[in-house]
């Protein structure tokens, strides 16, 4: 499995998702499953128990989480905010990772290669899973520019989300490989397929004898 992280923004599930144009790709969505997770009336219970009665739809640990009032909770970069995020991670993180793993195991036979696309891979150690990591890199600018469009954020918003998790040159040092995505999501796309080509067929594998002998 190779795992693929990005900046907020950086528009690294679209360059996973692309290159099922070309292989028999499986995407396991770290960030569509960690909602999911939240879901769950065991998950919801305790963090119903952490957080109290304000971070749900309802007031209630069987009505729906308020994920925009629990995110105010727990990102930012003050200290009561970390240790928040730390305390949610530790109820949701062993679920996601156990979700992570059973996806693998239904999908591995049926695909050339399965990506794990989490914003969080090193954060929460999920990288450890992967045989290879690809690090999809945007200018701030450009980062900004999207979560504006997409997702009505502005400037404040993402540093607070950011600064929740690793510095990017962090991230950045600790991939394999570093695909520029500030340019066409083709060009993204098809360097995601040669490095995928060549954790397949490393340019050491040794070919199988061919016998130009006609009978």
């Amino acid at each position: 499995m190779i795992g693929i992280a990005g900046g907020v923004g950086s528009g690294k599930s679209a360059v996973a998702r692309g290159l099922a144009g070309r292989l028999r790709v499986f995407v396991v969505d770290a960030d569509r499953i960690g909602h999911d997770v939240l879901t769950l009336p065991q998950i919801k219970q305790q963090i119903f128990q952490t957080f109290g009665a304000d971070v749900f739809v309802s007031g209630a640990a069987t009505g729906e989480i308020d994920r925009r009032q629990l995110a105010r909770r727990v990102f930012g970069d003050e200290a009561h905010l970390k240790n928040s995020l730390t305390r949610l991670e530790s109820i949701v993180h062993p679920e996601i990772r156990r979700q992570i793993q059973c996806q693998i195991r239904q999908h591995q036979a049926d695909h050339d290669v399965i990506l794990l696309d989490a914003a969080v891979m090193l954060e929460a150690g999920w990288n450890d899973l992967c045989e290879a990591l690809v690090f999809v890199e945007v200018p701030f600018e450009t980062r900004l520019a999207r979560v504006v469009e997409n997702r009505g954020w502005d400037e404040t918003e993402l540093r607070r989300r950011e600064a929740s998790q690793l510095p990017l040159k962090e991230k950045t040092e600790a991939a394999d490989f570093v695909i520029d995505n500030s340019g066409s999501l083709a060009d993204s796309v098809n360097h995601l397929h040669q490095i995928v080509l060549a954790l397949k067929h490393p340019p050491d594998e040794v070919a199988p004898p061919h016998s130009d002998v006609l009978t």
